[in-house]
């Protein structure tokens, strides 16, 4: 899968999947702006009718190429009730966007979560926002992967939904340079601490990399950490699946390794540069994979995707 089940044992993160953050994105809006796009919770509604309340969920902005976070949004939600529910969002800058506590400005307060098929485009100062329920863009032959690749045609995704934070802003909120970096975060605060249980950028890494036992202590790690701990692990998975040598081992892993989605905003967005909602990243990773051996699913992106913010589709009929 893309970045679903992203806990031991492929489930979701503290078996809760509303806090399991499945894709990010990161794209061009007219205008010198840029859309960011943190997906969590697949399967819903039944994994959770909500976000988790007390869950940090946030997406981090590198400004600067040092794999550390000069930017971040965080989005805090108040309880589930009557079928109601409001977020927070926040700009942090500095030492705060590199807490995992939401912290800084407050851009959106108390805005309305969108349970229904309603796409509301919420506007404050030059940000515009959407929280809500909405059709899972991920595509891919899943019955196909496990069968080792013997194709089904069936899109695992083409009746899925999830729960979207969507934030669009002017380029110079996110730093004065064409290049940046970006990656999501879920925390949750337990006993009285906020803990990281899910981080991630590109799509399909800790599934297909990281054994069981090390999934925990990823999500709570930080993309600086990456290359000096995954690099040997990884460079192993790629030279027993992909024939791959050493050498050419290690080139491949500097695209995904830190893990961070590097997005030059002066070119088109398409995966790795950024990811917009139709980029094949499920093609993508098995011809990674597999040394070029399996070259794609044969399934394509969703048609069901509007053609302006929040750019996600309607949610399926539960």
């Amino acid at each position: 899968m893309s970045h679903h089940l992203s806990g031991p044992d492929l489930r979701s993160p503290l078996d809760d999947a509303r806090l399991d953050m499945t894709d990010l994105f990161a794209f061009a809006a007219p205008g010198d702006r840029t859309v960011l796009i943190l997906d969590v919770n697949p399967l819903a509604p039944a994994g959770g009718r909500s976000f988790h309340p007390d869950a940090v969920y946030r997406i981090n902005v590198d400004t600067d190429g040092d794999h550390r976070a000069d930017v971040a949004y965080s989005f805090v939600f108040s309880p589930y009730a009557d079928g109601r529910q409001t977020v927070t969002v926040r700009r942090a800058t500095g030492e705060q966007a590199r807490e995992h506590d939401a912290a800084g400005q407050e851009l959106f307060t108390d805005l309305p979560v969108e349970f229904g098929a309603e796409h509301t485009a919420a506007e404050s100062g030059p940000y515009r926002c959407y929280v809500g329920y909405r059709s899972d863009p991920f595509f891919a032959d899943l019955d196909g992967i496990v069968a080792k690749f013997r194709w089904t045609g069936v899109d695992w995704g083409a009746d899925k939904n999830v729960f979207a934070m969507a934030l669009e802003a002017p380029n110079a909120e996110l730093g004065p340079r064409p290049e940046i970096g970006v990656w999501g975060r879920v925390s949750v605060r337990r006993d009285g601490r906020l803990r990281s249980v899910d981080r991630g950028a590109h799509p399909s890494l800790t599934a297909y990399f990281n054994a069981e036992e090390v999934k925990d202590a990823y999500n709570a790690g930080e993309p600086a950490d990456d290359w000096a701990t995954y690099r040997e692990p990884w460079s192993a998975v790629l030279q027993h699946f992909g024939g791959y040598h050493p050498q050419a081992a290690e080139q491949a892993l500097r695209v995904v390794l830190p893990d961070i989605l590097r997005y030059d905003r002066g070119r088109p967005a398409a995966y790795p540069n950024g990811r917009t909602l139709t980029d094949d990243v499920t093609s993508a990773r098995l011809a990674m994979l597999t040394g070029g051996k399996v070259p794609t699913d044969h399934i394509g992106p969703h048609t069901d995707l509007l053609p302006h913010f929040p750019y996600l589709g309607a949610p399926h009929p539960a």
